[in-house]
């Protein structure tokens, strides 16, 4: 029969871990995220509710029904930008 391996013993002496420094996180490449992402929603709110408001007259007459489309197309670009956001 193998005979089992012996372990180690450790050291009883404590060592406390380092100290991590707090880093900054630089937003300043990211300032726009957030502005573009609520412009998007709003957009996208505010061409659907004019829709329904002028019942289909505004925004545009041509698109009919397509009008909600392209509301909630700003809204999901809303969304995209906002995976942006850090």
């Amino acid at each position: 029969m193998p005979k089992s391996r012996t372990r180690k013993k450790k050291d009883d002496t404590y060592t406390p871990p380092e100290r991590r420094q707090a880093t900054k996180i630089d937003m300043g490449g990211r300032r726009w995220v957030a502005p573009l992402m609520l412009a998007m929603f709003v957009i996208g709110l505010a061409w659907i509710v004019v829709y329904y408001v002028t019942q289909a007259d505004l925004p545009v007459e041509s698109l009919g029904n397509w009008n909600i489309v392209v509301g909630f197309g700003f809204i999901a670009v809303g969304f995209v930008v906002s995976t942006q956001w850090k």
